[in-house]
């Protein structure tokens, strides 16, 4: 039996070994130096790199990229988490939204016909509309913050009870969204967070976003992983790459003008949201 285990795992490292794609790597080390700059999260650039570069099937590129988001997310869940930098109130109000969302949609998109040209689709015209949305967010983040903020206090303050149902409602959305195109956690998720929760540091907006990701994503991933649509030596690839990019990414972001990449990235999640929706 141990014989048996034991030539299997080498079979399957084997496997791993022949098929690795180096420019898969390349990609992830691209994707993670842009996050460790920016801090925009890996699923708005991966997945659509994935389908539009590599020809990736949307729901294969959606599940791999989610385990991936889940990995990476988890070193930054630490790292928020040591430095205090995590509301735990605002992590369980999303989740109790998100967690039963993402299990709906994943039981949606299991009793889906996958291969579908409609679903597949559904998903990349989703993709798109969302990375639209995160091109202008990241672009006009500061003013539509200022507008909304303005037209909240001209009508007071919001009461606890509804701040709260908000959240679930937010949480929701993003589970919804996250599970069908691995996209809106990030610049949805954060935005509207700063809007309902204005008294609350930025830090820690962005560290209970990131906190509440990783169970998001995971959920996620391991369901399209039950589906049978993860493709294993992609997603090792990947790592293997965007691992030491975050890191460069993060030693390079206070030598270089942030806004600057951040409309060159935005402007680029433009281009690719075009290709997505009118291919």
């Amino acid at each position: 039996m141990y014989w048996s285990a034991q030539r299997l795992q080498e079979a399957v490292n084997l496997s791993l070994i022949n098929s690795f794609q180096p420019l898969y790597s390349f990609s992830g080390f691209f994707v993670g130096m842009l996050v460790g700059i920016t801090g925009v999260g890996g699923g708005s650039l991966m997945t659509p790199l994935l389908v539009l570069l590599f020809g990736v099937h949307p729901a294969t590129a959606v599940g791999t990229d989610l385990l991936y988001a889940a990995i990476t997310k988890t070193a930054g869940t630490a790292v928020h988490g040591m430095h205090g930098r995590v509301n735990w109130k605002v992590v369980s109000l999303l989740a109790s939204g998100s967690v039963p969302a993402a299990l709906a949609m994943l039981w949606i998109m299991a009793g889906v016909n996958r291969e579908s040209p409609a679903v597949a689709h559904a998903i990349t015209l989703s993709l798109g509309c969302l990375l639209l949305l995160t091109s202008l967010m990241l672009i006009f983040r500061g003013q539509i913050l200022d507008a909304i903020r303005k037209w909240r206090g001209e009508r007071g303050t919001l009461a606890p009870r509804t701040i709260a149902l908000l959240t679930v409602a937010l949480g929701l959305i993003l589970g919804i969204l996250v599970t069908m195109t691995s996209v809106g956690a990030g610049a949805l998720g954060v935005t509207v967070l700063l809007v309902l929760y204005p008294q609350t540091d930025v830090r820690e907006i962005v560290g209970s976003d990131i906190v509440h990701a990783v169970p998001l994503t995971l959920i996620g991933g391991m369901g399209y992983w039950f589906i049978g649509e993860i493709n294993w030596t992609m997603l090792f690839a990947l790592l293997v790459g965007s691992i030491p990019g975050i890191v460069a990414g993060s030693l390079l972001a206070p030598r270089l003008h942030e806004r600057s990449v951040r409309i060159i990235l935005a402007v680029t999640l433009a281009v690719v949201a075009w290709k997505l929706i009118f291919p």
